[in-house]
C-alpha cells in the first residue's frame, strides 16, 4: 500500500526535474544568445529567472511541509534534505544563466573581439552535466554522479584555457580590456554552473552509498586527537 508520504516525495521529485530542465534550458539560450549575438534571447533568459526563482521557493514549502506532516523516516528525511540543497543549486544555475545573458548584453555593445570556440564547447560540457546530475539524483545512479564530478576537471581546464587566451589579448591591445574581461566572466558563470552540478551529484553519491567525497574527505586519515 502505498504512503500518503510517498505522494509528495514523487510529485517534489517531478518539480525538481522540471526546475532543472529549466535551469538547463536557460543556460543553453544564454550561451546561444552570446553567439548568434542575439540581445532579444538575452533578455528572455533574464526574463525567464522569475520561473525558476518561484519553483525553488515552491520545492522549499513542500518539502518543510512533508516534514512537518508525516514526521519522515532517515532515508525519506535524508532525500528531503537533499532536495532541498538541490534546489538552492539550481536556483544559483538559474542566476549564473542571467549574468551570462548580462554580459552578453555589454559584449553587444562593441564589435566581435574574436570567433567564440572554447565557450560554446565549455557551455555544452556544463549542461550535460546538469542533466546528468539530475538523471543520478532521479536514478540513484551512483556512476552516473561519479561521471559528473570527473567532468569537472574539463570545464576547469576550459576556463583556463580561455583565460589565458584572454589575457594575451588584453596584453597586446589594451582596447579589448572590456571585452575580454566579459568573456572571462561568462566562462567563470559557466565554471560555476559546473561546480553546482557537482554538489548534486556529490549528495547523489552520499545519500546512496553514505560516502562524503566533497573536498575528497573519503581520502583523509582522521586527525589525531580527535
Amino acid at each position: 500500500m502505498e504512503r500518503h508520504i510517498d505522494v509528495e516525495l514523487r510529485r517534489l521529485k517531478d518539480e525538481l526535474v522540471r526546475m532543472a530542465s529549466l535551469a538547463e534550458s536557460a543556460i543553453g539560450l544564454a550561451v546561444k544568445a552570446l553567439v548568434s549575438r542575439d540581445a532579444e534571447m538575452a533578455r528572455q533568459v533574464i526574463a525567464s529567472d522569475d520561473a525558476i526563482n518561484m519553483l525553488e521557493i515552491e520545492i522549499d514549502d513542500l518539502c518543510l511541509r512533508t516534514m512537518a506532516l508525516y514526521q519522515p523516516e532517515a532515508k525519506d528525511l535524508r532525500f528531503l534534505a537533499m532536495a532541498l540543497k538541490i534546489d538552492n543549486d539550481l536556483e544559483r544555475m538559474g542566476d549564473q544563466a542571467v549574468n551570462i545573458a548580462e554580459r552578453t548584453l555589454e559584449l553587444l555593445k562593441e564589435p566581435l573581439l574574436k570567433p567564440l570556440i572554447d565557450i560554446p564547447r565549455m557551455a555544452e560540457v556544463a549542461q550535460r552535466m546538469v542533466k546528468n546530475s539530475l538523471d543520478a539524483f532521479v536514478q540513484q545512479d551512483v556512476p552516473l554522479a561519479r561521471s559528473v564530478c570527473q567532468q569537472d576537471d574539463e570545464v576547469d581546464r576550459y576556463d583556463d584555457q580561455i583565460f589565458r587566451e584572454l589575457l594575451t589579448y588584453m596584453m597586446e591591445d589594451p582596447r579589448t580590456i572590456t571585452r575580454s574581461v566579459n568573456l572571462i566572466l561568462v566562462s567563470r558563470h559557466l565554471e560555476r554552473i559546473a561546480d553546482h552540478a557537482t554538489n548534486i551529484a556529490e549528495d547523489v553519491i552520499y545519500q546512496v552509498e553514505g560516502k562524503n567525497i566533497k573536498h575528497h574527505l573519503q581520502d583523509r586519515a582522521p586527525a589525531e586527537g580527535r
